[in-house]
């Protein structure tokens, strides 16, 4: 069986993946931001070997990561990795930064042949360019909010607000479905936990996120080089305002006002790692994020994108298989640090447990061309790397997602994301079957997606890490899903209620497809 991916993850018709918003899904009513892939520059590429003859004849350069032999859960040698580097610079290539603790090198080079020249080199793993599109500005490719909230909204809940209730909460119908609403009772997070938001920028001076945000564990990885100067690790005019919502889920501030957070007790860092102008997550950017936390004490990190420009990166392809290796390489160093990494399953709605898929999506940087990818080779960065907690969304009926990714084996965990309200409905006083959070300049909005769900999945992880400060990663995991609520297959799954199946759970009420290990519970986080 084979599913056919569109080309961005944004859109409910689109979906798995994506730039800007990534697992963010754009519901029915609905309008996406993303041009065509085929208006952006370049042409149609099968490999990165043709996208670079055709980029680099005219001097430009582009970004690689080369990856240097180590043994087997040790770092490189300082002999080896200074060896490499100068292969590098030998090769034409210049060393922008380099992560002698993981041996991951992020270069660039205008030598159309760097990466099949420095592979032949002794002491490297792996090496591969990191986009198809040259290191140049593309066109601005920001989301706006799904749906902004209204003022006659905001009035009507603020009045609608009970005893210890923020004033947005009562439209906030994921908090009770996961038992947020009384762990808060009983336990807010502690702020000596900090979760890390790898995203577009957070906006630290919004009145739900100011009183716990962490500067110290923030910065920009723009590039793969850390940045703190001048607040780096805000967004920027015209950028997606996604990292500011996902940070809201986990931590906005339980202040009588605004949105409440599922962890609004605990501390959240801004780890920019989506390009402001074109919303792309590179690797190179993406490893500085999981390396900064790792090194300044975040204990989990939330990732609800893919690595971009290829949706899924098998380990057959030369290059592809150097991003596995980087991104891989940066996972587990933040995991052996003592951070738990949790991400968004994507919006596909395709079961990712299949042999093969269709991947007609990639490169989404320069134009896509269709391939047929078969699952054991190949995989979606971060989501589905060993270690990581990967999430499915739910909606306000509490079954799958419309949009969800899912597959047995592959789903981890389930949170809720939201769905289309007209498909799941939510209790009154809840109006939108989406997900509401803080946007920039001190205002909120709805989103829907497995972007929403894993951000969920990352404060019930902040309440456990709260409960158990000592725990280690593998600790925390083991507690995040022994305290999940079993969730049996929805089956028959006929979302839209026009008689035919749209998907097919496999597994049983403690293990399947759609919710993994069951329902993540906020209430067992705070009490066990």
């Amino acid at each position: 069986m084979t599913a056919s991916f569109p080309r961005s993850r944004r859109v409910l018709a689109l979906p798995l993946g994506m730039a800007v918003a990534s697992a963010v899904a754009f519901l029915p009513g609905t309008a996406a931001a993303q041009p065509d892939a085929a208006s952006r520059p370049g042409g149609p590429v099968s490999s990165v070997a043709d996208a670079l003859g055709a980029t680099l004849a005219d001097g430009t350069s582009m970004s690689y990561v080369v990856n240097v032999r180590s043994g087997p859960g040790s770092s490189p040698s300082a002999k080896t990795s200074a060896y490499v580097k100068k292969a590098i610079a030998k090769a034409g290539g210049t060393v922008v930064i380099a992560y002698d603790k993981i041996g991951v090198i992020v270069v660039h080079s205008s030598n159309a042949g760097f990466a099949k020249e420095i592979r032949k080199v002794r002491g490297v793993a792996s090496a591969g360019a990191t986009r198809t599109a040259p290191l140049s500005a593309q066109s601005d490719d920001a989301l706006e909010a799904d749906r902004p909230l209204t003022a006659a909204e905001a009035e009507k809940a603020a009045g609608q607000a009970g005893a210890g209730q923020d004033e947005l909460e009562p439209l906030q119908w994921d908090l009770p479905a996961i038992k947020a609403d009384t762990a808060h009772k009983e336990s807010l997070g502690s702020p000596e936990v900090t979760v890390g938001v790898l995203d577009s920028g957070v906006d630290d001076t919004h009145p739900d996120i100011a009183p716990n945000f962490d500067a110290k564990a923030s910065a920009s990885c723009l590039g793969g080089v850390p940045v703190q100067k001048d607040n780096a690790w805000r967004p920027v005019a015209k950028e997606s305002d996604h990292g500011m919502h996902v940070a809201g889920t986990i931590a906005a501030a339980k202040n009588g006002t605004g949105v409440t957070g599922v962890a609004p007790g605990v501390k959240v860092a801004s780890l920019k790692v989506a390009e402001p102008a074109t919303g792309m997550y590179y690797t190179e950017a993406v490893v500085c994020g999981f390396m900064w936390a790792a090194d300044h004490g975040v204990d989990v990190t939330n990732s609800s994108y893919y690595t971009d420009p290829w949706l899924f990166n098998c380990k057959t392809d030369d290059d592809q298989k150097a991003l596995v290796d980087a991104v891989g390489r940066a996972t587990r160093y933040a995991e052996r640090k003592g951070a738990v990494n949790v991400a968004a399953a994507g919006n596909a709605k395709t079961d990712l447990a299949q042999d093969e898929i269709v991947d007609d999506s990639s490169p989404d940087d320069t134009t896509p061309t269709e391939r047929t990818i078969k699952t054991a080779d190949c995989l979606d960065l971060p989501s589905q790397l060993p270690g990581v907690v990967t999430v499915s969304s739910t909606g306000a009926k509490g079954i799958k997602s419309s949009f969800s990714n899912y597959g047995k084996g592959v789903i981890d965990i389930a949170a809720p994301g939201g769905d289309s309200t007209k498909f799941q409905t939510p209790d009154a006083p809840a109006t939108d079957g989406r997900i509401l959070s803080t946007l920039p300049g001190g205002k909120f909005g709805y989103k829907a997606g497995t972007s929403m769900a894993s951000p969920h999945a990352a404060g019930v992880a902040a309440l456990i890490k709260s409960a158990h400060p000592h725990a280690s990663s593998a600790k925390v995991k083991a507690l995040l899903y022994g305290e999940a609520d079993a969730m049996k297959c929805t089956d028959p799954y006929d979302i839209d209620g026009d008689g035919k199946v749209d998907a097919v759970c496999a597994g049983g009420k403690n293990a399947n497809g759609f919710y993994g290990v069951g329902m993540i519970d906020a209430l067992d986080a705070v009490r066990k």
